[in-house]
């Protein structure tokens, strides 16, 4: 029992990460209900620009520090993040916010297999169960409803935005430390509003009537998503990708709390679903005694050579 609290036991990097699902959780209803006003592009471009605005009233006197490595970093995490945030939005135009949040959480399990592939960082035995897990659920979640095939051209979208998620996560862990985190966070957010802005010319989407709905989500979340993007940078610097990957387990439950009381509903298998993606990416992280033992005889083994 001790520990699995020492494992529960968080620093303050980790309850700020705790605080980020926190916000991350209540954007997937608002930016489900404004859709109905503007088209997706328009309100992701919107939306940072009015974060990258914020950001940037608050760090201009860095800016003037800028180099050319924190310059790369900021348009690759900035590339993900729109990739990640334009994606789910296209896919909330179809699907329930409470269904995009748990298909989302997929990039929680998915960031341990990438860490190995381009960190070389080997996940443990428990990372592949919860793998394992989190692909049942989301296959029950996604899986034929009403007589209709599940897997439909939302929940496409939303598999397209987890992959960004999970190498923005790789990438904010990647520049951590080698960066100024307020220059990048400025630069990151610039570009994903641009990028957004310039898809909508080819996507053929227009700019919508003029809506308070639309003006007010987008200032809000802007301001939300300045502090979600500031709060991960900050922390990322000491808590590892597989690590935080497990915290931001939490964004679909809230997410799923803060759907069901606004009306969502979703079925039997899907609640089923739900739950496996959660306990996947919660049992991801636990540490089996055996491997702790057999690492810990390693070690002794080593001590004795020496």
């Amino acid at each position: 029992m001790n520990g699995i609290l020492s494992q529960v036991r968080l620093s303050r990097q980790e309850w700020a990460l705790v605080a980020v699902t926190m916000v991350w959780g209540t954007t997937f209803l608002i930016v489900h209900n404004v859709l109905d006003h503007t088209g997706p592009l328009f309100f992701v471009g919107i939306r940072f620009a009015f974060s990258s605005l914020a950001m940037l009233l608050i760090s201009f006197r860095v800016m003037r520090g800028l180099t050319l490595n924190e310059l790369w970093a900021g348009f690759a995490i900035g590339v993900m993040i729109f990739i990640g945030y334009g994606f789910q939005t296209f896919g909330l135009q179809t699907i329930s916010s409470s269904k995009s949040a748990f298909i989302t959480a997929f990039y929680i399990p998915l960031v341990p297999v990438f860490q190995w592939l381009f960190m070389r960082r080997r996940p443990h035995f428990m990372s592949w169960v919860g793998i394992f897990l989190a692909l049942a659920g989301l296959i029950l979640i996604t899986g034929p409803q009403d007589g209709q095939n599940g897997l439909g051209i939302g929940e496409i979208q939303t598999f397209i935005c987890t992959l960004g998620t999970t190498f923005e996560i790789l990438l904010i862990s990647h520049f951590a430390g080698k960066v100024d985190l307020r220059r990048v966070t400025v630069i990151q957010l610039m570009v994903a509003s641009f990028l957004s802005f310039g898809s909508m010319g080819p996507m053929g989407e227009s700019i919508p009537e003029f809506s308070w709905i639309v003006l007010g989500s987008a200032i809000w979340l802007g301001m939300m998503t300045a502090i979600i993007q500031l709060g991960m940078n900050w922390a990322q610097r000491v808590v590892s990708p597989a690590r935080a990957a497990v915290i931001y387990a939490g964004e679909p439950v809230w997410a799923g709390i803060f759907g069901r009381m606004a009306g969502d509903r979703l079925p039997p298998a899907a609640l089923i679903g739900c739950a496996l993606v959660v306990i996947g990416v919660l049992v991801s992280e636990l540490k089996p005694k055996f491997t702790m033992r057999r690492k810990e005889h390693h070690k002794e083994a080593l001590n004795a050579a020496d």
